[in-house]
C-alpha cells in the first residue's frame, strides 16, 4: 500500500530521536557520519524503533548536507552519507511489513538568519535531495524548519527532481501558534499544502501540551493530513549535556488526544526512545484517523506570509547627527552630559553613543543615553552590537530601550572582542547586523523574534552602517541594499578622508531611497591620523590628509586647527551631495565637533534658501 494510501487509512507511528540514541552509546561529532563507520549501531538504533512499532523510518540524514557537514570536514561525503542511511534505514524496516523508510532533510537555519545565503542553502539541499532519492525512499520528510520561506524552497526543489514522491512538510513554532517572524501556523500550514506537501505538521521544540495547545485553535482545512512530532519534555542541563525527562506513559497518555485533533502521522522528536514509540503503538497502532470538525471561521492570511517588505519610519529625519562615545572612566560622566548639553545647543540634531567601539568597555550606552536625555534637551541614538548579547539578551534589551523611550538605533556587528581592552572575552554574535534589523522591523509590527506577539508596536527607527572606503564600492552597495530591503531607515557611514569617496558614493547610492549620513571625524595630531589609518578597520586616510597633519608637528593648538580645517573641507562636499552628515567627537573634545554642527546648520539654510529661489 502506498504510504499515503496507508496514511488516509489509519494511523502511522513514526519513530523517535536518532540522537537520543546514538549519543547513549558514546557517538561523537556528526550524528549523519555514523551512517559510515558506526553503520551497525545505526541500524540497531533503527531495528529498535521499528521493533517498538514504528511504520515510518527516518534515515539518519537530518543535518547530512554540505553546510553543516562542513562542520566537521565532511562536505565531499554528502552522497556517501545520505545513500548509508537510506540503506541502513531500509535494511531495519525490512524486519516488518508495512514499514516505510523516510529521507530526512532537517532545516538549516537556526530561526535567524545564518552567514548562508539562500542560494547557498538551496545548494545544498538540492544535493541532498538527489543522494537521497538516488537511494528510492517511500517518503520525502522535512523536519525542524523555523524559516518557512526555506522550507518552502525545499519542496520546490523536491518536487523538481521527483513529482511523485510524498512529501512530509513540519515546522517549529517561534511560540504557541506562531511560526517565527509572526506567521501564523494555520497560514503556514495552508501555504505548505499548496506548495505540494502531502503531510503537514510540526515537530521539535516543545513538548507535547505545547503541541497540542496550538493544533486545538489552529483553522485548518479537513483534507489537510497532519503529522506531530512533539519533544519528550523541555530541556535540562545535566552534565554540561541536554537532557530530556523520559515518561514514556505520560506519552501514551496524551496520545488520544492527537488522534482527536485529527492527526494522521505521530512520532517523537528531541529526547524520545523506543519506549515513547512503544507507548504511541499502543495507544493507537491500527486505529483509524479521526476527521477534523469543519470550521466556519474565516481564514485570515499573516502580513508576514505575503511581504517582507518594511515601510520607511515617517518620523521626522535629522540632518546633523554627532557622536559623543559614554566614558571610559565614571569621573568623566559629568563632561560627557555637558558635551550633549553643548551639542545640542549648537543645533545637533541627534546625539549617538557608540555600544563599546574597538571592543573597548566604555559606560553603558543606554545609561548613557538615559542620562543626557534627563538632564539635557537631547534626542540620543545608540549604536547596538551583535557582539556581546545573545538572541535572549539582545530582545530584552530592545524591549528595554523601548520602556525607556528610546527609538533611534544603528544596528552593527560590533568590532570582535580580540581587537579591545578583554582579547579573551567572548564575541557572542547570535545575530548578524541583518538578523538585528529584521528584529527591530519585527518588533515594530508587535511581534517578538520568535513570532509571539509583544502587545504593543514598538517604534524604532533603525540605521545601518556602512564603509565606503572599500577597494569594491559595488559589492558593498550590494550588502547594504540587503540591509534596506530587510527595513533600514537610514544609512551612516565610516569616517570619510577623501573628497574622491564622496562623490563615488553619491554615485553607487544614487538608487538607494533613504537618508545617508556620511561620517566625518576630526583629526587632532598626526599620531591620531596614523592610528586610524594604519590601525583601525574601515578607516582610510589619503597621503595628503596625513601630510598636512604631519606638517603640524608636535604643535597641539595646531594640529588641532588642521584637523578641524580638513572635517571643514570634507564635510562642505558631504552636505552639498547628502544634505546630512554624522560627525564623530574625538576624545569627548565636543568644542571640536559643537564648530562643525553650527558650520553645518549654516551651510544647510543656505542649501535651502538656494533651493528656494
Amino acid at each position: 500500500m502506498k504510504f499515503i494510501e496507508a496514511l488516509q487509512k489509519t494511523i502511522i507511528i513514526g519513530d523517535g530521536a536518532m540522537g537520543t540514541l546514538l549519543y547513549s552509546q558514546d557517538i561523537t561529532g556528526s550524528i549523519e557520519q555514523a551512517n559510515l563507520y558506526a553503520a551497525e549501531q545505526v541500524y540497531e538504533a533503527h531495528l529498535e524503533y521499528v521493533k517498538a512499532g514504528a511504520n515510518l523510518i527516518q534515515a539518519n540524514t537530518y543535518a547530512a548536507n554540505r553546510l553543516k557537514l562542513k562542520n566537521y570536514g565532511l562536505e565531499s561525503q554528502v552522497t556517501r552519507i545520505n545513500e548509508a542511511g537510506v540503506e541502513l534505514a531500509k535494511r531495519a524496516a525490512a524486519h516488518s511489513d508495512g514499514t516505510y523508510v523516510a529521507g530526512t532533510i532537517g532545516g538549516i537555519r537556526d530561526g535567524r538568519s545564518s552567514e548562508w545565503t539562500d542560494e547557498e542553502i538551496d545548494d545544498a539541499i538540492l544535493e541532498q535531495t538527489k543522494a537521497l532519492l538516488a537511494s528510492s525512499p517511500d517518503v520525502m520528510l522535512l523536519e525542524t524548519y523555523y524559516d518557512l520561506h526555506e522550507l518552502i524552497r525545499a519542496i520546490r526543489l523536491i518536487k523538481e527532481q521527483d513529482a511523485s514522491i510524498p512529501i512530509v512538510a513540519n515546522v517549529s513554532l517561534g511560540d504557541v501558534g506562531v511560526l517565527h517572524g509572526g506567521i501564523l501556523l494555520q497560514d503556514a500550514l495552508q501555504r505548505l499544502q499548496s506548495e505540494g506537501a502531502d503531510v503537514v505538521g510540526l515537530n521539535c521544540r516543545m513538548g507535547l501540551l505545547k503541541r497540542l495547545h496550538p493544533l486545538k485553535r489552529v483553522i485548518i482545512p479537513t483534507d489537510l493530513l497532519l503529522s506531530a512530532y512533539p519533544n519528550a519534555s523541555l530541556p535540562g542541563i545535566r552534565d554540561g549535556r541536554l537532557v530530556y525527562q523520559s515518561n514514556p506513559n505520560y506519552f501514551k497518555s496524551q496520545a488520544v488526544s492527537f488522534r482527536n485533533l485529527g492527526v494522521n502521522l505521530i512520532g517523537g522528536c528531541c529526547g524520545t526512545t523506543p519506549e515513547h514509540i512503544r507507548a504511541l503503538k499502543d495507544q493507537l497502532k491500527g486505529k483509524e484517523p479521526i476527521k477534523r470538525q469543519t470550521s466556519n471561521n474565516h481564514y485570515v492570511r499573516s502580513k508576514r506570509l505575503e511581504s517582507k517588505d518594511h515601510p520607511v519610519s515617517n518620523q521626522k529625519v535629522p540632518s546633523v547627527i554627532v557622536e559623543l562615545d559614554p566614558p571610559k572612566s565614571l569621573s568623566k560622566l559629568d563632561i560627557f552630559v555637558d558635551g550633549a548639553k553643548a551639542l545640542t545647543e549648537a543645533g545637533a540634531d541627534t546625539i549617538t553613543l557608540a555600544d563599546n567601539s574597538l571592543a573597548t568597555s566604555r559606560v553603558d550606552n543606554v545609561a548613557s543615553a538615559t542620562l543626557i536625555k534627563q538632564r539635557t534637551s537631547a534626542s540620543p541614538l545608540v549604536h547596538i552590537a551583535c557582539r556581546d548579547r545573545n538572541l535572549i539578551g539582545m530582545q530584552s534589551h530592545l524591549l528595554g530601550l523601548h520602556a525607556l523611550g528610546i527609538t533611534d538605533v544603528l544596528a552593527i556587528t560590533g568590532d570582535p572582542t580580540k581587537v579591545g581592552d578583554f582579547p579573551g572575552a567572548s564575541s557572542v554574535y547570535d545575530l548578524t547586523s541583518f538578523d538585528l534589523i529584521s528584529m527591530l522591523k519585527e518588533m515594530n509590527e508587535g511581534f517578538s523574534h520568535s513570532g509571539r506577539s509583544l502587545g504593543v508596536k514598538t517604534n524604532f527607527r533603525v540605521g545601518t552602517a556602512f564603509n565606503p572606503n572599500v577597494s569594491s564600492m559595488e559589492k558593498a552597495v550590494k550588502r547594504l541594499d540587503k540591509k534596506i530591503k530587510l527595513g533600514a531607515d537610514f544609512v551612516m557611514t565610516q569616517p570619510v578622508y577623501d573628497v574622491d569617496t564622496l562623490y563615488a558614493l553619491k554615485k553607487a547610492t544614487a538608487h538607494i531611497n533613504v537618508p545617508i549620513y556620511v561620517g566625518i571625524m576630526p583629526l587632532i595630531n598626526s599620531r591620531n591620523a596614523e592610528f586610524l589609518h594604519n590601525e583601525v578597520p574601515g578607516i582610510t586616510l589619503t597621503k595628503q590628509v596625513r601630510e598636512r597633519m604631519q606638517s603640524c608637528g608636535q604643535d597641539v593648538q595646531r594640529g588641532e586647527e588642521e584637523g578641524l580645517q580638513i572635517a571643514k573641507e570634507l564635510q562642505q562636499h558631504s552636505l552639498s551631495l547628502f544634505e546630512r552628515v554624522y560627525l564623530v567627537t574625538p576624545f569627548l573634545r565636543y568644542h571640536i565637533t559643537a564648530s562643525l554642527v553650527q558650520d553645518a546648520k549654516a551651510q544647510l539654510s543656505k542649501q535651502q534658501l538656494n533651493t528656494l529661489h
